[in-house]
Parts: C-alpha cells; sequence; structure tokens
C-alpha cells in the first residue's frame, strides 16, 4: 500500500565547505590586522610618537628624529623588543639618474627604517624616521644595538646618511677613492643605462607548452597499417 505523503530530497550544497572556508579565513585576517593596529598603537605610545600604521600586518610607527634614539631604546626595553634585525634607509626622490620616471609625486627625503622583534613572542615593529635632503644627519643607535654598527656604516657609504656618535663610519665597500653613494637615486648606475631594470620594459613571450614533436606522434588509437594490407596494395599495382 503506498502512503500519500511524499518526501523531496534536496541535493548537497558542495558551496558549503568553501563558504565556511571563506569566512573562517575572513575571520582570521581580520582578527590579525586588528591585533596588528593594536601593536603599533602600543608601540606609538612607548616611542613617543603620534603616527603609526599597520598595513600588510606591518606594525610601522614614525618617530622624530630628535627622539630617534630614546624612541628605539623605548621600545627595546619596554616592549621587549631586544633583537635588532636590520637598519637600512630609503631614498625618496622625484627625480631619478636612471630607470622609468615616477608615476606619482613623492615628498622628497631620506627615510630612516630600523627593524625589531621579540625572542619570546611574535610582535616586531618597524620604527622610522624622515630625514631632509639638504641634512641628512642623524644620532647612531649603535650604543643601544651593537648591530647597528654595521648597518649604520652600510647605509652611511651607500646614502650619503650621517650618524652622528658612530666609532667607525669607514667605508666598508667601495674604496676611500670613490666618490658618490650608489644607492641615491640620483647617482647614475652606468650598467643600467645598457640593461634597464628587470619589470620595467617590455618583455617577451613565455615560451609555448605545445609540443610539435608530439603532434607528429600517432596516438595508440589511431590504425596503424599491417605489412599484408601494405603487400595487398604492391600486389595489386602490379597487376
Amino acid at each position: 500500500m503506498r502512503s500519500g505523503i511524499s518526501v523531496t530530497t534536496s541535493p548537497p550544497d558542495d558551496s558549503t565547505p568553501a563558504v565556511e572556508a571563506s569566512a573562517t579565513a575572513s575571520a582570521t585576517a581580520s582578527a590579525t590586522a586588528s591585533a596588528t593596529a593594536e601593536l603599533a598603537a602600543r608601540m606609538a605610545e612607548l616611542a613617543g610618537a603620534d603616527s603609526w600604521s599597520a598595513e600588510f600586518g606591518n606594525a610601522k610607527v614614525r618617530v622624530d628624529r630628535a627622539r630617534w634614539v630614546e624612541a628605539v631604546t623605548a621600545v627595546r626595553d619596554g616592549a621587549g623588543l631586544a633583537f635588532f634585525s636590520f637598519l637600512s634607509a630609503i631614498d625618496w626622490s622625484n627625480e631619478v639618474a636612471v630607470g622609468e620616471p615616477l608615476d606619482e609625486t613623492v615628498e622628497e627625503r631620506y627615510e630612516i627604517l630600523v627593524r625589531l622583534s621579540s625572542g619570546k613572542t611574535n610582535d616586531s615593529v618597524t620604527l622610522s624616521t624622515d630625514l631632509p635632503k639638504d641634512d641628512a644627519r642623524l644620532p647612531t643607535i649603535s650604543g643601544v644595538f651593537g648591530g647597528a654598527n654595521w648597518h649604520e656604516r652600510e647605509a652611511a657609504e651607500m646614502f650619503g646618511i650621517e650618524f652622528e656618535g658612530h666609532p667607525n663610519l669607514n667605508k666598508l665597500y667601495l674604496t676611500d677613492e670613490f666618490e658618490g653613494h650608489p644607492l641615491r637615486k640620483s647617482y647614475p648606475l652606468l650598467s643600467r643605462e645598457v640593461k634597464p631594470w628587470p619589470g620595467m620594459v617590455d618583455v617577451e613571450d613565455m615560451p609555448s607548452t605545445e609540443n610539435p614533436e608530439a603532434e607528429a606522434v600517432p596516438s595508440p588509437q589511431s590504425p596503424v597499417p599491417s605489412e599484408e594490407s601494405d603487400t595487398g596494395a604492391a600486389e595489386g599495382d602490379e597487376s
């Protein structure tokens, strides 16, 4: 006896796992961004700075150069970021001696960056300060982090930054007779006048993935002429 009740079933929704994974990833990214912003704000307070950012998962704090040494010391001692990763510089310039011109104008300056991290947690921060092009001087932090000694020497040689109070700003790479600072945008890199920077010029198309030799080989399903058929055809021709 058949029942008058019918049951309709729906096919499984294959999109559910993907939706859940997307929601989880979004929540994780949001939590990470929030934690980075909180860390940046806390480091800015320790450093006595008003400007900070938390872009691309990086906590960055911009400090005044008059408080450079005090800010680095405060973050090291107050936040436990006692691991010195690196110190380097960026030449923000609207005119370049070699290469493509900029698409947008920038504020002319040298930016000094130092990266500090914790050896116990995942906390890390980038401290930065700006120097005028006509007054590229900054107190040394080699007394706070001994490892900064070498990095400051490199920045002095490559960018022409003067680190006041540094015990030894002698050149690391170049001879004493060498003139100029190779990492300044105004320095003419002759090798790049001959061969432009990668990525700034048209490049050739990627090689084709097609294999003409493979196409010439018959597939296993293709019929292969037998010796008998060849022989028969030859006999027919003779007759």
